[in-house]
């Protein structure tokens, strides 16, 4: 046990998931140079088994051990609050080699944004209804969120089952979207940082509907009241901090870049 105030016990699973973690990017570079891809996948592997059973000791120690106090929850939110920090500057790098490249385009891509034998996508078509969508979504989980607050259960699942709906959909054009563009992540520094940049967001708004998932399930079995619901709220600040990136990614890649 640790200090009195903070009852939960030592955990094991951070230190064997950085190991794990590790076998990642050491599998990718392994698998580049020999196209053995074992070690990547047991990472891969590692990471889903060992993530998942450290958050099923959280949701016991929260949901059924009571062991979550309020100090207990403070660092659980600053914790995650600094992992948002972290998400922002892996976002800005892209944004950086966006707007180096496009503010001063080099002579090896003809001089001019976009690249010569680049054709855009039409900011105004799909890429305008998928920030209609993701907005939406903003305002469906917040809802799910108020009605959590007041104790409201039904009401609640009704609205995150609603931003899930939004979420696939917004995947789903994402899909078409990239299906259709008339060029590729091997078209000049434009198609490298479009494809880097946006695809990123698309992974992290398939790990946000994942984690609304989990939480949709935990709604359901009702392990969240008007006191207690930290695993949602979690969930509900990475999805606005995906709704605000898309935001720059239109602005900024669609529809600035387009010109």
């Amino acid at each position: 046990m640790g200090h009195p105030y903070h009852l939960v016990e030592y955990s094991p699973w951070p230190i064997l998931n950085s190991f794990a973690v590790l076998c990642m990017p050491v599998g990718l570079v392994y698998f580049i140079k020999t196209g053995n891809y074992t070690l990547m996948t047991a990472g891969l592997i590692m990471v889903a088994l060992i993530s998942y059973l450290w958050w099923r000791d959280i949701v016991r120690e929260s949901t059924f051990q009571g062991l979550h106090t309020s100090h207990v929850i403070s660092g659980l939110k600053a914790g995650f609050i600094l992992f948002i920090v972290s998400e922002v500057c892996f976002f800005f790098s892209f944004f950086w080699a966006f707007f180096h490249s496009s503010l001063a385009p080099s002579i090896e891509i003809g001089s001019i944004w976009p690249p010569i034998g680049i054709t855009p996508l039409a900011a105004f078509q799909v890429p305008l209804l998928n920030t209609s969508v993701l907005l939406l979504s903003g305002v469906s989980i917040t809802w799910t969120h108020h009605s959590l607050e007041q104790g409201n259960n039904k009401s609640g699942l009704q609205g995150l089952f609603l931003t899930l709906a939004l979420g696939f959909y917004f995947l789903y054009l994402q899909y078409g979207e990239y299906a259709e563009t008339a060029f590729s992540i091997a078209d000049s520094v434009y198609g490298s940082t479009f494809f880097i940049a946006t695809g990123f967001h698309g992974m992290h708004v398939m790990v946000g509907a994942t984690f609304l998932t989990v939480c949709f399930l935990r709604m359901l079995m009702f392990h969240f009241d008007k006191n207690h619901h930290v695993g949602f709220l979690a969930a509900a600040w990475y999805w606005h901090f995906v709704d605000v990136v898309w935001l720059f990614l239109f602005v900024s890649i669609y529809w600035w870049g387009s010109f």
